[in-house]
């Protein structure tokens, strides 16, 4: 072997290890995008100041003439985000779970009352309810949230046992107790349709199961009520999940893949073109449960083949 041979290999293999120490050197990013808007006119909130907490150097935006803010290169990982507007109440949002996937937000803020020469006593909601009729007994939840809470197991209605008042029967199904009132009495809507039970392997007049078919990674923020209900939620006796889909990304192309507890599951979604604003949302899950038992299926077979005569 040439000593120009040798020479040639060791400056390749150099060459090869800066890159690599290079690569391992950059701290993965993402975006966060999404609209601040009032709460009860809807309409876009121009020049809101939108900054990302503990960010050094700041990352921060202001919001655009459709209330519309960007904040680019934010690290992965859990982030908190303040919205701050002169006559509005600040909103922060904490611990917002930042990954590969792009995150949009929407922001509702409430202007700001200063009363004198009076005592007001308010209660402080935690979210904004998508609900505007129901006023009491109500909180509305995210997608993140359902991610974030233990036990959830990326399942809404394994989520709502962390909320107060509620309990779950057992570990191995998502029935939900609340206040003492049958699970039976719960009603899951989705987009205004009441969905009779939205589980795999449930039991006949039960609103609960082992599997959720539920997608999170499908949904908006929805809301869950737990008494003094509207009157369009006539059928409920014990709680409701009033739940939203959300639209897809429509400004990048996004892919995702996933295997867990509900299922191996692909996702795509982005804009149709980039003259347009309507986007896509396409999502496939597979079953885990099924998979398996296939699986043990096909091992029987091989074990104990089938012979026919």
């Amino acid at each position: 072997m040439s000593r120009k041979f040798i020479g040639s290999m060791k400056f390749l293999l150099t060459l090869l290890s800066i890159t690599s120490f290079g690569l391992l050197a950059q701290n993965l990013t993402q975006t966060i995008r999404g609209t601040v808007i009032d709460k009860q006119t809807l309409q876009p909130i121009i020049g809101a100041r939108v900054v990302l907490l503990e960010s050094n150097p700041v990352i921060g935006a202001v919001t655009n003439i459709e209330g519309q803010f960007r904040l680019e290169n934010v690290p992965v990982g859990r982030q908190s985000v303040s919205i701050t507007y002169m006559g509005y109440e600040p909103v922060v949002m904490q611990n917002l779970a930042v990954s590969s996937k792009e995150m949009v937000l929407n922001i509702e803020m409430t202007e700001a009352v200063n009363s004198l020469n009076e005592v007001e006593i308010t209660a402080e909601k935690k979210g904004e309810t998508v609900n505007k009729m129901a006023n009491v007994s109500i909180r509305s939840f995210s997608v993140e949230e359902s991610n974030r809470f233990a036990g959830a197991h990326n399942d809404v209605a394994r989520m709502a046992q962390n909320f107060a008042g509620v309990q779950g029967t057992d570990d191995s199904r998502n029935d939900i107790v609340i206040r003492g009132n049958s699970p039976a009495g719960v009603l899951f809507r989705m987009e205004g349709i009441d969905i009779p039970n939205p589980n795999h392997f449930a039991r006949f007049g039960t609103t609960g199961g082992p599997i959720s078919m539920l997608n999170n990674n499908v949904l908006s923020n929805s809301d869950f009520l737990t008494g003094a209900f509207p009157s369009e939620y006539g059928n409920a006796t014990a709680g409701v999940f009033d739940l939203k889909m959300r639209t897809g990304n429509n400004e990048q192309h996004e892919y995702m893949f996933q295997f867990g507890f509900n299922g191996a599951e692909l996702l795509a979604e982005g804009p149709f073109s980039d003259s347009s604003q309507a986007s896509f949302l396409l999502s496939y899950r597979y079953s885990t449960l099924l998979f398996f038992n296939i699986w043990e299926l096909t091992l029987v077979q091989v074990h104990h083949p089938i012979i026919r005569i």
